[in-house]
């Protein structure tokens, strides 16, 4: 990129990534760059998002397999409770199949979810529907609350009025929802990644939500049975649901922060600053944003006013280099402007 002082470079660059979508934009970055030398963009940016969307698809076909086979066991274990529950009138079980039929809902919502991120970006979707994934998992948040609403208040009922219980039938069925939870819960820690991406997080979390309503009902099984105390049964129910809420607040904390474009918790954006100021002939960092469009992909755009003498194609390339083995980001969007520009006010 060869420019006169006094011009103002847009550059959009990366390294790496699919071939042939590389030359197709590096062609129209030729072209781009004919035609507006004030406002150019390097159509190389686009290609950068493509190389990490490629990891973020590989690791989607592990998390689709372990989320349908969590569903599948999922969907029959709320059966089995919910015949259970009636059969035995334990709040525990009823309580656990409700929450296993909205599990149900969200794992098969989180599959959606997968499938619609790896959907190709569009004229009117440039990001693809990699958000899709993050009102998912909104949306298996707010699930989770309202059912842990529902199982509170029924329990409250039951303090009012107590029921006797098949404590017996109802630790066998709770034990058998155990044990499936645990194989789902273990298909998707070996063949996804719950930590890492936040759709899959929220589906564990109800996998585990489940998991802990079954404990729940086996403990309060025993109780009934060995001490006859009936109110055991919403007692658990209450403490299950209380322990449901911890964990879909923090993925509703997540999920919100992440629409709002918040800076990704992994990253300080003051640490970002200081390593592109430390660039040679980086003169000023400004209007710099640092979000995450789902989770795995992180972006990043900023303006960098550098020297007059120094090169804006040198200081792009090392920028971008930096960025990337830093942080991970290797989705920038990095604009170079000479200080002869600005001539000492900087741009809001």
């Amino acid at each position: 990129m060869h420019q006169h002082d006094s011009e103002k470079s847009n550059a959009c660059e990366h390294h790496h990534g699919d071939e042939k979508q590389g030359h197709d934009h590096a062609h129209k970055g030729q072209d781009h760059q004919h035609d507006h030398q004030h406002s150019q963009h390097d159509h190389h940016h686009g290609h950068g998002h493509h190389h990490h969307g490629h990891g973020h698809h590989h690791g989607h076909a592990g998390n689709k397999q372990g989320l349908l086979i969590a569903l599948l066991i999922t969907a029959g274990i709320m059966v089995l409770e919910f015949v259970g529950g009636l059969w035995t009138n334990s709040l525990a079980l009823l309580s656990d199949s409700g929450h296993m039929l909205s599990d149900a809902g969200s794992l098969a919502l989180s599959l959606l979810a997968f499938w619609f991120a790896a959907k190709p970006k569009s004229a009117r979707l440039t990001f693809g529907f990699h958000r899709f994934e993050i009102l998912a998992a909104l949306f298996n948040a707010v699930t989770l609350f309202v059912i842990a609403g529902l199982i509170i208040w029924e329990a409250i009922l039951r303090f009012l009025h107590p029921s006797t219980v098949a404590s017996g039938s109802m630790m066998l069925i709770a034990s058998v929802g155990l044990l499936a939870n645990l194989i789902s819960a273990w298909s998707l820690m070996r063949k996804g990644d719950v930590h890492g991406n936040l759709n899959l997080r929220s589906a564990y979390m109800h996998i585990l939500g489940d998991a802990l309503g079954s404990v729940g009902a086996i403990v309060a099984g025993a109780v009934m049975l060995l001490f006859g105390w009936y109110t055991a049964d919403p007692i658990i129910s209450i403490i299950v649901s209380l322990l449901i809420l911890k964990g879909a607040w923090g993925i509703l904390k997540s999920t919100l922060h992440i629409l709002m474009e918040g800076t990704p918790s992994a990253i300080s954006l003051a640490s970002v600053q200081n390593v592109l100021e430390g660039l040679e002939g980086v003169v000023d960092v400004h209007d710099l944003h640092v979000w995450t469009i789902t989770s795995g992909i992180d972006s990043l755009s900023c303006h960098l006013r550098i020297a007059d003498t120094q090169d804006s194609q040198a200081v792009l390339q090392q920028a971008l280099t930096s960025i990337e083995k830093t942080f991970g980001i290797t989705h920038a969007t990095i604009q170079i402007e000479k200080s002869t520009i600005n001539h000492g006010a900087l741009p809001v």
